[in-house]
């Protein structure tokens, strides 16, 4: 006679908390460099600033323990720490601009950390089964649209450095899109997971590879216009190339045809070349991409941006001895800018590393978990992060135009911080149910859960 010995499933919740210990010790060590290297000594607000954040951190920690025991144990950690470098780098920025307290945006971005992580816990707590959102596809299509049209609406929106994408919120800004970029993932899981059957039929072969039917190119070809429609009307690069992006990765995870990637990076290509001959803002960013050095071209921002990250070389100048407030807009759009100079592309890399781990969670969930909706969404959540870092570091780096998304977590924004934390909540739930063990059935062996 065999005996099964008993499977072990870990909650693996201790060791969140190792690593979010880890992520708070980072952002407190380097609050403490820049004050040392402003001031000669250690800020005297650090305890406020690291006891906020160890609050919110382990506020979320204490939720997954009694929601979503089985969530993900890096997600948040990797989270907190960028959030934490962030924190550090805008108030690194506002010293050097000199900007008083009622000025500083470290505190405003250290307030919509707080609605963010609030956020953040209210979806962890209502919503218990990610699989209930399939049931508002259509209902998060509507309110997509209802958002990326606000800032069209006369006397709500506002246009900032070219593009329309805020309305006004008293003596704030916010930025719609952030919000809607959620509901279009919620849309298109929704969607494909019922219409993927037939979008995975095989048309003619061309050059070697096997088009969709004509009549199953609708809905690539709708989604097309709309990001058009956001480039043209709202003169927003940006978040164009992101909407249009997430459909076409999701249109390839679920019917694994590369056909649909070839469609759509032909289709945004081509529109974004002929926006960029018939609309001057988008044109400006392609010279200053192309003609960076010309001195016939505006490309103030994205020179200085080349030249800190240049003096910053492998280690950087150190935390609070560099220049990044040359740059405009060193805080939001070119913080990673910022960061190059100061910590050096050994720093920039690992931040980039911390992303690359967090995306790749994001596909391991998608992966593990058991339904279709479930798998479309994890993955949509993941690559929307990860072509936001793609564009945003490609832009300060000179590989692609300058979109004007901000970094994930990183740079100014409340409502990027705002969805982005969002976002997290529902990798984490997604999680949860990817690795909770299933029940155990009569030909199946115990399952024994320890919280470690």
């Amino acid at each position: 006679m065999v005996v099964v010995a008993p499977v072990i499933t870990r909650t693996r919740r201790n060791v969140e908390l190792v690593l979010l210990l880890v992520a708070l010790a980072i952002g407190l060590g380097a609050y403490a460099l820049v004050g040392i290297a402003e001031k000669g000594t250690i800020p005297a607000d650090m305890a406020t600033y690291g006891g906020a954040m160890a609050l919110l951190a382990l506020a979320v920690h204490v939720v997954l323990r009694v929601r979503a025991a089985y969530a993900d144990p890096v997600i948040l950690p990797i989270v907190t720490v960028l959030n934490g470098l962030g924190l550090v780098m805008i108030h690194r920025i506002d010293l050097a601009k000199g900007r008083e307290v009622g000025e500083s945006l470290a505190l405003r971005q250290l307030i919509w950390t707080t609605l963010g992580v609030a956020a953040a816990i209210v979806v962890l707590m209502i919503l218990r089964d990610h699989r209930g959102l399939s049931r508002y596809t259509y209902t998060a299509m509507a309110g997509a649209i209802a958002l990326l049209l606000l800032p069209l609406v006369p006397f709500v929106g506002r246009e900032i450095n070219g593009a329309r994408i805020w309305i006004r919120l008293g003596p704030m800004s916010f930025q719609p899109g952030e919000i809607a970029k959620i509901a279009l993932a919620v849309f298109f899981a929704g969607y494909l997971v019922i219409a993927r059957d037939s979008l995975s039929l095989v048309g003619r072969k061309v050059l070697g590879l096997q088009l969709p039917r004509a009549r199953d190119l609708g809905p690539i070809l709708v989604v097309w216009m709309v990001s058009l429609g956001v480039l043209v009307f709202q003169r927003d690069l940006g978040t164009s190339l992101l909407f249009f992006g997430l459909f076409v990765a999701l249109l390839y995870v679920a019917t694994e045809r590369t056909s649909w990637i070839v469609i759509g990076m032909g289709l945004f290509v081509g529109g974004a070349f002929t926006a960029s001959l018939a609309f001057s803002h988008v044109g400006r960013r392609v010279d200053a991409w192309l003609h960076t050095f010309d001195p016939s071209v505006s490309a103030y921002q994205l020179q200085q941006g080349l030249f800190g990250m240049a003096s910053g070389g492998l280690l950087g100048t150190g935390l609070g001895q560099g220049r990044p407030d040359i740059v405009p807009f060193s805080e939001s759009d070119f913080i990673i800018a910022s960061i190059g100079e100061e910590l050096g592309l050994t720093g920039l890399f690992a931040v980039l590393t911390l992303y690359l781990v967090l995306v790749e969670r994001g596909l391991r969930t998608a992966i593990g978990v058991r339904d279709g909706f479930g798998k479309l969404l994890s993955a949509g959540l993941a690559f929307s992060l990860g072509l936001q870092v793609f564009v945003v570091v490609g832009g300060v780096t000179r590989v692609i135009p300058l979109t004007g998304l901000t970094t994930p977590f990183l740079a100014y924004g409340g409502s990027s911080l705002l969805s982005n934390w969002i976002i997290a909540a529902l990798l984490l739930r997604i999680s949860d149910s990817a690795r909770r063990p299933r029940a155990a059935s009569p030909d199946t062996a115990p399952t024994e859960v320890v919280p470690a």
